[in-house]
């Protein structure tokens, strides 16, 4: 990251013309990614970062995984069948499969795995995405059975999710809590160093059991937050790979030969919560009020360039069950007769975090600011830092002093279906600190219709009981859904095998680079 830039240095590398010198050139062989911020763990069963997963997916794989349009695809299980009432999955895993510290991968693996994050004394964040197994039996070395308590539609959808990694046992036993900062997979990569803020490095696994993998001998992740410092790297040739881009630089970059410029759908939904146990925002009045308030399609232009639109529902389309709604229309003298009735006729004043730091969360931030301020809301605005943002928010023991009151973020349903695009964020279980339900939003009919969806195998009647239940969140309003972006990356022409799935997740496992 560049140091006491003055304003022309500044404005020289937004525009991609001053080289950075934080690193030196990438060598042939040895590809550097950069991307928006550092991974907060190495341990992919204690986050709920998409970035952080697609660091750890160098090191890590699981029974399943997701394709480039995330469906899912066999890798370290190679079938399964599962009984008709859903409750019961037998794998056959695959054999000859070896971690990085020479430990055997089998079902004995597996099942120390799930029972780790089953365990709720290890407080792991991603406890609720497999809360529902009851028993983990292993049959022989390459065949596992697990039995839920419940049928659980997206089962094997969350077994595929990155954060579902297979862990050395013997590292597990090896390192305890400290795994996070040891990872020992089965992955391409074997673990070199993690320097935080700086880089976290692979170098390739000799005896991974993909034949012809990896391709490259290290593979470096550099997180760079500023959007024109990872645009500039590009250019300079000191990374291979940089994602997200500066939007408003899209044109400027697709003229350079140099590079490939890929922009592709995403599955990743911006929006704004609203901390309904506090004042004003438990009024759903309000809460409308502040939706008609913003013009998402210029927020789309604003801060994303135009490559983004208008949220159209709670979840985007291309997530499986995703019900497709119209956006709220821009109406701000509606905004202001329905604070008017709220009691609020001139107006409020409140905070409004961002949970990202990037110069496009800062561009939207900014314009939420102003589109509030002209129908009264006067808003300070803060973007946080990762430490705040786990502390102040992802952590906060209470609900009742929790400090987060609008907060702009982000989620893609990184498990392709419905569920997990609808309970982390709004049931009543997943209030902080356990999930992500920032809004503190409640209601017993939509917490209803999840759970029935969930024990359902009728893919129609799914479909029928998810659509009720963004229905119902749309009227309560607890979030004003804003856009859904696009992905826009970009690579040097060297380098293949790399890309940024809907989720926005990154994946580098056939990352390759010409010679």
């Amino acid at each position: 990251m560049p140091r006491g830039l003055t304003m022309f240095e500044r404005f020289l590398l937004a525009a991609g013309l001053l080289a950075v010198a934080a690193a030196p050139a990438a060598a042939a062989g040895d590809p550097i990614l950069a991307i928006s911020g550092q991974p907060e763990t190495l341990d992919p069963y204690n986050t709920n970062t998409t970035l952080t997963t697609a660091v750890t997916k160098s090191f890590y794989e699981g029974l399943f995984g997701f394709d480039k349009d995330l469906k899912v695809r066999n890798v370290l299980a190679e079938s399964y069948e599962s009984s008709p009432d859903g409750l019961v999955y037998t794998f056959k895993l695959r054999e000859g499969v070896k971690f990085h510290d020479d430990t055997t991968f089998d079902a004995a693996a597996v099942k120390a795995n799930l029972d780790r994050v089953l365990d709720p004394e290890n407080h792991l964040a991603r406890y609720n995405q497999f809360n529902r197994i009851k028993t983990i039996e292993v049959l022989s070395p390459a065949s596992l059975r697990i039995t839920l308590k419940e049928a659980f539609g997206p089962f094997i959808n969350s077994l595929a999710h990155a954060s579902a990694a297979i862990i050395s046992p013997t590292a597990l036993k090896k390192y305890g809590k400290d795994i996070a900062f040891h990872p020992v997979g089965t992955g391409p990569f074997t673990f070199v160093d993690w320097k935080q803020t700086d880089y976290v490095k692979g170098a390739k696994f000799a005896d991974y059991w993909q034949a012809g993998f990896p391709k490259v001998d290290t593979i470096t992740w550099k997180p760079v937050p500023e959007n024109g410092t990872r645009a500039a790297m590009l250019q300079t040739g000191e990374a291979d790979f940089a994602f997200p881009l500066p939007y408003e630089q899209a044109k400027m970059l697709e003229s350079n030969k140099k590079l490939k410029i890929e922009v592709h759908a995403s599955i990743i939904e911006r929006y704004l919560s609203m901390n309904v146990l506090q004042k004003p925002f438990d009024d759903l009045r309000v809460r409308q009020a502040i939706n008609y308030a913003i013009n998402k399609e210029a927020l789309a232009k604003v801060a994303f360039s135009g490559y983004a639109f208008p949220a159209q529902g709670i979840v985007p389309q291309g997530v499986r069950y995703a019900h497709k709604m119209d956006p709220w229309p821009y109406d701000p003298a509606k905004a202001r007769q329905l604070l008017k009735e709220a009691g609020y006729a001139n107006g409020f004043e409140a905070t409004l975090w961002s949970a990202y730091t990037t110069t496009t969360a800062q561009k939207a931030i900014q314009f939420l600011q102003q589109q509030l301020g002209q129908v009264g809301i006067k808003v300070q605005t803060l973007a946080l830092e990762p430490g705040q943002r786990t502390e102040w928010v992802q952590t906060a023991p209470d609900p009742k002093t929790a400090r987060v009151r609008l907060y702009y973020a982000g989620w893609s349903s990184s498990t392709g279906e419905a569920d997990w695009g609808l309970r982390p964020l709004l049931a009543t279980e997943a209030w902080p600190p356990k999930l992500n339900n920032t809004a503190y939003y409640s209601n017993a009919e939509f917490d209803a219709l999840l759970a029935k969806a969930l024990v359902s195998t009728n893919d129609a009647e799914r479909a029928e009981l998810y659509a009720k239940a963004q229905e119902i969140v749309m009227k309560d309003a607890p979030w004003a859904p804003l856009v859904t972006e696009q992905n826009l990356y970009a690579t040097s022409a060297r380098l293949s095998g790399v890309y940024v799935m809907p989720d926005g997740n990154i994946d580098s496992g056939e990352i390759a680079v010409a010679q």
